[in-house]
């Protein structure tokens, strides 16, 4: 099954979050914009991080992703960006000049990636001597940390233990991230955890219906119509929050400096 990031159906499930103020915290801390005029954000989805760095300074934000279908929807999102434009192309091989770039953002990508070297060796040819590279990406421990009313992911591998495994699969763990990291050439490479913000909703039933349209979560996709019902039932029990929730996903950031 799994979704299929080329349809037309699908343009708009990245492009429709607002980026949270704990991320943009997150990467002010890691980053120094003053320093930063171009920026290149690959696997930009719907481009909500795109916008993210233009509105955090930077003069110019190209956003690359392989779903020319996504790019429509993220050209939309940012049609009011003069600074911020889209080209399809592949994170493995970008066809984009060398030494370029003085940030290199890769987030919530890796784990569609096989050879994370040839990723990483890439990010390195485009970025500028001193130029600053950021990975985001949820390690398997990460994942799979246990449901909560504001950590409802941990929810899905609780009623369908099968999706651990192929979690886990698609999932680099810290080390091996790290190492390769070092191995391409990169220098002052550091890791932080952080408890980004995903959505927050009035009540459970937007939370609900959220879900039933698998926005944004492309491991619900391996689930059927019935099977997605059940975890929507599944979550409503265990849910017991009455107001606002707040949704949080744990991430792992690496960064990286060329």
């Amino acid at each position: 099954m799994g979704i299929d990031f080329h349809h037309e159906k699908n343009r708009n499930t990245y492009s429709t979050r607002k980026v949270d103020e704990t991320w943009v915290q997150a990467i002010n801390d890691l980053v120094e914009f003053d320093n930063i005029s171009q920026a290149l954000d690959i696997g930009c989805g719907g481009g909500i991080y795109s916008k993210a760095l233009s509105e955090m300074g930077v003069s110019s934000v190209t956003g690359i992703d392989f779903s020319e279908e996504i790019l429509k929807g993220a050209r939309e999102n940012c049609k009011d960006y003069q600074n911020i434009s889209f080209t399809q192309g592949n994170a493995l091989q970008t066809g984009l000049e060398s030494n370029n770039y003085n940030l290199l953002l890769e987030r919530a990508l890796i784990h569609h990636i096989q050879d994370l070297q040839k990723c990483f060796e890439e990010a390195y040819r485009l970025l500028k001597d001193e130029g600053v590279y950021i990975v985001q990406d949820r390690t398997p421990e990460d994942c799979l940390l246990k449901g909560t009313d504001s950590h409802i992911r941990g929810y899905f591998f609780e009623l369908f233990p099968r999706l651990i495994e192929k979690e886990s699969k698609r999932r680099y763990n810290s080390q091996y991230v790290l190492q390769t990291l070092k191995e391409v050439g990169f220098r002052e490479i550091q890791e932080v955890k952080l408890w980004e913000t995903r959505k927050v909703y009035m009540n459970k039933k937007q939370l609900l219906e959220d879900l039933s349209k698998r926005t944004g979560r492309s491991i619900l996709h391996e689930l059927n119509d019935n099977e997605l019902q059940s975890l929507i039932n599944y979550i409503d029990e265990a849910v017991s929050t009455k107001g606002n929730i707040v949704e949080r996903d744990r991430w792992t950031i690496w960064k990286a400096v060329k």
